[in-house]
């Protein structure tokens, strides 16, 4: 095990700390310099990125670049790249991106071709995939599938279902994808409501087909199926077999629940949950949007990977992004991340960057085990443009906290729709121009009062801008450009995690709270002895629970 480099006693931290602490950020004045924009704008595949309106200066740019070569980023990198065993507390090698690699390509796992078994599965994916999408697969009753249920959590849900909402504009007719995660029972009981059991196909995601809330409702759906089928006099011997398929390599277990071992899909230990959208475990999108838009899906991660391999470290967007993020955290002081996509198609994306990053990057010590150094993560949080600039914009707007914030746009639409003569596209990209434009230069007092305010009001009504925010678009949102967002922000919180010195690909500190809600399943059923033993808190709960179920 490598002891990770303390960037805190680097003399690039040094650099960053008194850069800070000089800095005084006025973008009205740097904005003054028309160079500003240029210097500060970058290309990554399909995605223009300004950041022209963050912190950066030639200065800062140049001692966060010194920072990433005197904690050996980049050989990181091609240790991550090249399948060495990064993930040390699990001894794993990290390779989401081998996930994407082109047939003939060639990543070594102890002297093994992984992208070999990568294109395997995906072969038998795709096959699979149209086999549903024609029709030629069929339920119990011979009818072909029309709804997808996926049940999974985590990585196995959160991706899935993201990128199914992303994309819905290439989903086939008559294909129609849900989500089942949560164990509240609430979660099975809407998403089956109104489905016709003999036209569902259920995935079930879990890698080991252990995880307790996907067995769970795994278990749910499956006596909702045979109920259901038995009622509307439909045969149910063989019927899971028929309308449940896995994502799991723990075969024995897959066969026990039901399901048919060759329309099971592994993946393997060196891709996290959280990284797995584009595995096996997009088996519904695959499904959804068929071969070739999954494999553009694919490509468009690629692209991003190639650009975080290649581009030259000036020019590096992942890197110049994670790097940045640093800065917000530990010289500015920001505790949380905004990101705002605006696109009603990526509602979920900020639910899904929130497992991505702080899952990753949640961590109190370095990956040999010693305590960090200094704050690592943040809260990464949003919502869609427009919704959320009548919701939480006022805190970024006038509130007293520093949040740096993402805003995302694409220049064509899926729907033209105009409101009278105006084209409501450009109304909405007004918004989001508009709201990076106010972040940075706010409203003075004087401009205020210009407007006629009342004096006692013109406090209220100053905007103090030189708020940071990067501004990423691209021409459309497509498959390709959905992976190449995916996989900017997956570099982005590699890049954090190894100046941290971090282990960004273990998970531990989901395991606790798992374990002790396994050990109190004797006290929530009503165990007195099992009640006793816990602490007062715990019991007053579990008693009021008690008392109250009906």
């Amino acid at each position: 095990m490598t002891t990770p480099i303390d960037a805190t006693k680097t003399a690039a931290w040094a650099r960053l700390g008194q850069l800070h602490d000089e800095l005084e950020v006025d973008f009205r004045a740097w904005f003054a310099n028309d160079e500003r924009a240029k210097n500060f704008t970058f290309t990554a595949g399909d995605l223009y990125v300004d950041l022209s309106k963050s912190f950066l200066t030639d200065d800062i740019k140049a001692a966060l670049l010194e920072l990433a070569d005197q904690v050996n980023l980049l050989e990181r990198r091609e240790a991550m790249l090249s399948g060495q065993r990064i993930n040390v507390t699990e001894n794993r090698a990290v390779l989401h991106t081998a996930l994407r690699r082109e047939k003939g390509e060639e990543v070594l796992v102890d002297r093994h071709n992984v992208v070999d078994d990568v294109r395997e599965v995906l072969t038998r994916l795709y096959a699979f995939a149209e086999k549903v999408r024609s029709g030629e697969w069929t339920g119990i009753t011979g009818k072909p599938m029309k709804t997808i249920v996926n049940v999974g959590i985590g990585g196995s849900d959160l991706g899935p279902v993201m990128a199914y909402e992303a994309l819905k504009p290439f989903v086939a007719e008559g294909i129609e994808c849900r989500f089942i995660s949560n164990i509240d029972p609430t979660d099975v009981g809407e998403t089956l409501k109104g489905l016709d059991p003999e036209t569902t196909l259920v995935i079930v995601a879990s890698k080991t087909f252990t995880t307790l809330e996907t067995l769970t409702n795994a278990r749910q759906v499956r006596s909702w199926l045979l109920s259901a089928l038995e009622a509307q006099g439909a045969p149910t011997d063989g019927a899971v077999a028929k309308h449940f398929v896995a994502v799991s390599t723990a075969l024995d277990k897959v066969e026990a629940f039901g399901i048919d071992p060759d329309n099971a899909f592994g993946f393997w230990d060196w891709v996290g949950g959280r990284y797995s959208v584009d595995s096996a475990v997009g088996l519904s999108l695959a499904i959804a949007v068929g071969k070739d838009g999954f494999e553009d899906f694919l490509a468009g991660f690629r692209t991003m990977d190639r650009h975080f391999a290649q581009a030259p470290a000036e020019e590096n967007v992942p890197l110049l992004m994670g790097l940045l993020n640093v800065f917000y955290v530990n010289f500015a002081g920001a505790a949380t991340h905004a990101v705002l996509p605006y696109s009603q198609y990526l509602h979920r994306f900020p639910a899904y960057l929130q497992q991505l990053t702080m899952e990753s990057n949640g961590k109190r010590v370095r990956w040999d085990g010693t305590p960090v150094t200094s704050a690592t993560g943040e809260v990464f949080w949003g919502e869609p443009g427009t919704n959320g600039q009548h919701a939480f914009y006022q805190l970024i707007h006038q509130g007293t906290q520093l949040i740096p914030a993402d805003f995302i746009a694409f220049a064509n639409p899926t729907y033209a729709f105009k409101d009278g003569e105006s084209d409501q596209h450009e109304l909405f990209l007004g918004n989001f121009f508009g709201q990076t434009k106010a972040l940075a230069f706010g409203k003075t007092a004087d401009e205020v009062r210009a407007e006629g305010v009342a004096e006692e009001l013109v406090s209220a009504k100053v905007f103090p801008g030189n708020k940071p925010t990067a501004s990423i678009m691209a021409p459309a949102l497509t498959p390709s450009v959905l992976g190449q967002l995916i996989a900017l922000y997956e570099h982005i919180t590699f890049v954090q995690g190894i100046v941290w010195g971090i282990d960004s690909f273990d998970q531990w500190g989901v395991e606790l709270g798992k374990a002790m809600a396994k050990a109190l399943t004797s006290a929530v059923e009503g165990d007195r002895e099992a009640i006793a033993a816990q602490d007062s808190s715990t019991r007053g709960l579990i008693e009021y629970y008690l008392a109250n179920r009906k």
